[in-house]
């Protein structure tokens, strides 16, 4: 397979910073992300969505794998490159935006896998979207920056940890499976990045009366990080001092502490007590 510098030279393309490029180089390691997704999905022949197929690296490693590939790129001039190379004839190349593409019109009712590169400038939006998404992908084994990485996979009580990590926590079963430093990529980064794999629970981790209400307060809680998980919630969800500390109380967290120190089942507790006020 080409070089993707001089795939990118041969089509007079440039990577486009705003779109957030860097494209996978090392083999190796489109080999192993491979391997590791189409195991994880448990099928013959997996169905698997690439989102931000680049160059191809990684869109051949699938195929070379076993998986079924639709591979989504939003930029024209990739998408282009990439139907004009024969390697990759058996994937689906659609251009696409990431973010408001029809999974379902793709999975079409039965389950699904997702494998990517994530572009730098919208994976914590994309993942959150994919997570909480209804028919979402089983498996999800993406690249992204190692601070984002620590964000999916953070504790509580640490500085990591925010809403991603909660809402990750709920759904999906995490775990980071490779680090590839900026070398492994073109143009190079200034920043690590790393392979996480997602693996769909079964059900939720933790039960909540409305699952919408229990995102709405997570997010809300988050919203002022240097305010305490009362007055955040005041300033996030416009609801009156009285009700918000009747509600922490209610749910034994302490009216002083910051969203970062509440776990899975504190913030159930909390977003069940609010749930009349929300619903």
């Amino acid at each position: 397979m080409t070089h993707p510098r001089a795939l990118l030279r041969r089509y007079d393309l440039r990577p486009r910073k705003r779109l957030g490029q860097h494209f996978l180089l090392d083999r190796g390691a489109a080999a192993r992300i491979a391997h590791l997704a189409v195991c994880a999905a448990g099928e013959p022949q997996p169905l698997i969505v690439e989102i931000g197929a680049g160059t191809g690296t990684l869109t051949a490693a699938l195929l070379a794998a076993g998986a079924r590939v639709t591979a989504l790129e939003i930029d024209a001039d990739l998408v282009a490159l990439l139907r004009d190379d024969e390697t990759l004839r058996d994937a689906r190349i659609v251009h696409a935006d990431a973010l408001a593409f029809d999974y379902a019109a793709v999975a079409e009712g039965k389950h699904w896998s997702l494998a990517g590169n994530l572009p730098y400038n919208i994976a914590t939006p994309l993942v959150m979207h994919l997570v909480e998404m209804e028919g979402g992908p089983q498996v999800m084994t993406i690249m992204v920056q190692r601070d984002v990485a620590d964000r999916m996979t953070a504790e509580p009580g640490t500085a990591a940890y925010g809403s991603l990590s909660v809402a990750i926590a709920d759904a999906m079963e995490a775990r980071r499976v490779l680090t590839l430093g900026p070398h492994a990529f073109y143009p190079r980064p200034g920043v690590d990045s790393a392979v996480i794999q997602l693996v769909r629970r079964a059900r939720p981790a933790v039960e909540v009366r409305d699952r919408s209400v229990f995102r709405r307060v997570v997010r809300a809680a988050f919203a002022y990080r240097r305010k305490t998980v009362g007055n955040a919630l005041m300033l996030a969800l416009g609801l009156p001092r009285e009700r918000v500390m009747q509600a922490l109380a209610t749910s034994g967290i302490e009216g002083e502490i910051r969203a970062e120190r509440l776990d899975l089942h504190a913030f159930a507790r909390l977003a069940d007590a609010l749930a009349p006020d929300l619903v």
